[in-house]
């Protein structure tokens, strides 16, 4: 099925699927990804060579997310994904000590394993508009020539998609739109891509606020300008939304000496980031029926079974998610032995097998009775022609 099939899809259910930012530990998110593929091959009766990009018509993601989501449509199943993460984790994130005394800007990382490695996976010629992609895809960066965050998608009739023009969005290699929703400052240089007559410098999509693109994805779903306009409710639109953990910088003992201009230097990316996935994920409870999610914060709850601003909800709605503090992993049982400060780096490439662990502690949550309104099977779908 191509992304115009999926573009025209004439009835529901629509289902999207949104993953966050954070490194390696999207090992996090692959372990919940496998049960969740493993579930819906189960309930749908399908063979082995079923993949999410089978069932999912419109899939995002930011960072890490942006590499699993472009994987995803790519068709590629969840066990070749984790392999290419088990494999290739250290060299993306090979020490480069890049200390020249010429250079203005220190790298804790190079880009070149990376983009070596991405361009492996995703073909080095590959576009953005290639027919290989399975589903819609949303790639989420920040133009740093702009001052804006770019959420790209391959939506074929998207403003600027139209691949007749020379600065059509679909004409720009795929392995270097990930790339740049990777190049993380500090973590790795930024990507300059080459947009018709205009050279742009992209930056990790994890500093825009759409490290979790959940609601934005709903939106460029949705929305009119985006020209999509796929129809909304409980019953006809599933959005599935997968963390990789939250870090919440807790400081109890924190004062007010303390926060000088380093203090604040370091903390306030983090803050904002912080800040910026919990408002994705509590407009999509509000406008969305919750089924699947931690506690918010102490006043709102969960959401799950509340009511929102609209007489009924827009979409089903499930998140999968940690925070990765001692009581965080406590609540989900069997992780005693993992030390805090070992999963809460995007770079801790030697803790992989505990993210793994951890995944698979949340993927316990995946209920195949959330889905139970979204299980057509993927040859009945109709499309235009």
């Amino acid at each position: 099925m191509s992304i115009y099939d999926k573009a025209n899809k004439k009835t529901g259910p629509y289902k999207l699927l949104a993953l966050d930012g954070g490194g390696i530990r999207g090992m996090i998110t692959l372990e919940v990804l496998a049960e969740i593929e493993a579930t819906l091959r189960k309930a749908l009766g399908a063979d082995e060579e079923f993949v999410l990009a089978d069932y999912f018509d419109y899939v995002a993601g930011t960072s890490t997310g942006g590499i699993i989501a472009t994987a995803i449509s790519k068709g590629m199943s969840i066990a070749e994904i984790k392999s290419f993460y088990q494999k290739s984790g250290e060299k993306m994130f090979d020490k480069a000590f890049i200390l020249a005394i010429t250079r203005l800007a220190i790298h804790k990382y190079g880009d070149k394993n990376l983009s070596n490695e991405l361009k492996q996976v995703f073909g080095e010629n590959t576009t953005f508009g290639s027919e290989e992609l399975k589903t819609l895809l949303m790639l989420v960066m920040r133009n740093a020539s702009t001052d804006s965050p770019w959420p790209l998608s391959n939506n074929p009739y998207a403003k600027f998609n139209n691949p007749s023009n020379p600065d059509s969005n679909l004409n720009l290699p795929l392995w270097q739109l990930v790339r740049a929703s990777t190049a993380a400052p500090t973590f790795f240089p930024p990507e300059e891509v080459q947009l018709g007559d205009n050279k742009f410098i992209f930056v990790d999509g994890g500093i825009t606020p759409y490290n979790n693109p959940a609601f934005q994805l709903f939106l460029m779903a949705t929305a009119d300008p985006y020209q999509l306009n796929w129809p909304t409710g409980e019953d006809t639109m599933l959005l599935v939304s997968v963390g990789t953990g939250m870090t919440p910088k807790i400081n109890p003992e924190l004062k007010a000496s303390q926060m000088n201009t380093l203090y604040n230097a370091q903390s306030i990316p983090g803050a904002l980031m912080f800040a910026s996935q919990n408002e994705q994920d509590l407009l999509c409870r509000i406008f969305g029926k919750c089924l699947s999610g931690n506690v918010i914060d102490g006043e709102v709850g969960d959401l799950i079974g509340s009511k929102g601003p609209l007489e009924s909800k827009l979409f089903t709605y499930l998140r999968y998610d940690v925070e990765l503090t001692r009581q965080g992993l406590d609540n989900l049982g069997g992780l005693e032995d993992i030390k805090v400060e070992d999963v809460q780096h995007m770079d801790s490439v030697k803790h992989m097998d505990k993210f793994e662990r951890i995944g698979k502690a949340i993927a316990k949550k995946v209920n195949l009775e959330h889905f139970s309104n979204f299980l057509h099977s993927p040859s009945s779908l109709t499309t235009v022609s």
